[in-house]
C-alpha cells in the first residue's frame, strides 16, 4: 500500500463487500456504523448492534476506535457510553489486520470470552464471576430489550440531521402543527 488513506479506502470497501451493513456518518471515510450480529454459540446470539467505528489518521498503524450505540450487557463495555475496553485490539493490533478482522475475530472473541478482571461495567463483571447463569440471562434480557434487528435502525436518533427527509406521516403532522386546521 502506498498510503494510509488508500489502505483505509480498501479496508472499508472490503468491509462493505462482506456481509456487514455499513453506514457512513459523514462524507469522509473515518467514521461509520457497522451492524454487528452476536456470535451464534453465545448468550448474545440473536442480538444486533450498531457499532460506531472511528479510524485514526494513522490507520492501519493505529487501531480503530469502537463503540456500541445500542446497549449491551458486558463486563468490558461501558454501559452508558458503549465504549469498548479492547485491550485485545490495542495490544495485538498490527497493520496486517483489517476492518473485517475486527468484526469477524476481535468483537466475537470479546463477546465469547469476556474478561471480568478488567471491567468497564463492574456490575456485569461481578455478576459473571458470582453467577454465570444469571449473567447469561441478563445478557439475553438486554439483547431482547435493546438489540433486536429493528432496533439498530433507530439506535441513534440524536445523529439524525435536520436536512434528512421526513416520512409522509412526519411531514403531514409537521404541516398540521405549523399551519393549523384548514379554513373552509
Amino acid at each position: 500500500m502506498s498510503s494510509p488513506s488508500k489502505r483505509r479506502e480498501m479496508d472499508l470497501m472490503k468491509l462493505m463487500m462482506s456481509d456487514y451493513k455499513v453506514e457512513m456518518i459523514n462524507d469522509g471515510m473515518q467514521e461509520f456504523y457497522v451492524h454487528f450480529h452476536g456470535p451464534t454459540e453465545s448468550p448474545y446470539h440473536g442480538g444486533v448492534w450498531k457499532i460506531r467505528v472511528e479510524l485514526p489518521d494513522a490507520y492501519p498503524y493505529k487501531s480503530p476506535s469502537i463503540g456500541f450505540i445500542n446497549k449491551i450487557y458486558h463486563p468490558n463495555v461501558d454501559e452508558m457510553s458503549g465504549s469498548v475496553c479492547l485491550d485485545v485490539i490495542n495490544q495485538t493490533w498490527s497493520p496486517m489486520f483489517d476492518l473485517v478482522n475486527v468484526f469477524e475475530v476481535f468483537l466475537p472473541q470479546l463477546l465469547l470470552y469476556p474478561n471480568p478482571s478488567d471491567p468497564l461495567n463492574g456490575e456485569a463483571a461481578a455478576l459473571m464471576m458470582r453467577d454465570r447463569a444469571a449473567y447469561d440471562l441478563r445478557v439475553k434480557e438486554f439483547c431482547q430489550k435493546y438489540a433486536k434487528p429493528e432496533d439498530v435502525g433507530a439506535a441513534a436518533p440524536e445523529e439524525k440531521s435536520s436536512d434528512e427527509e421526513l416520512s409522509e406521516a412526519e411531514y403531514d403532522s409537521a404541516d398540521d402543527a405549523v399551519a393549523g386546521p384548514v379554513d373552509p
